[in-house]
């Protein structure tokens, strides 16, 4: 079974051309963006059976994904990274 993939490009269609350009200028930015994609790839992974995790584990994985989604939107949209504090793990 495929299992779709959650890109940013594909979340904020109408940001492209902002991911793209905030990724080449702010080095935070860009870490968020990686560790997006990871958790991304790592979610994809165990939804379709190539990794063994249980599902605490892959809900936990979704909500980080969607702390990171929320301050990646919050960058994006000029509101900071989230509004408050940075909810993207700090030291990524």
């Amino acid at each position: 079974m495929h299992i779709e993939q959650h890109s940013l490009v594909n979340e904020f269609p109408e940001h492209r051309e902002r991911l793209h350009a905030l990724k080449l200028k702010d080095l935070h930015f860009a870490r968020m963006v990686d560790a997006y994609h990871e958790l991304d790839q790592a979610i994809v992974r165990a939804e379709d059976g190539v990794e063994l995790l249980g599902s605490e584990a892959l809900e936990d994985l979704k909500k980080q994904r969607l702390a990171l989604k929320d301050s990646i939107y919050a960058r994006l949209t000029g509101g900071g990274c989230g509004g408050h504090s940075c909810s993207c793990g700090g030291g990524i």
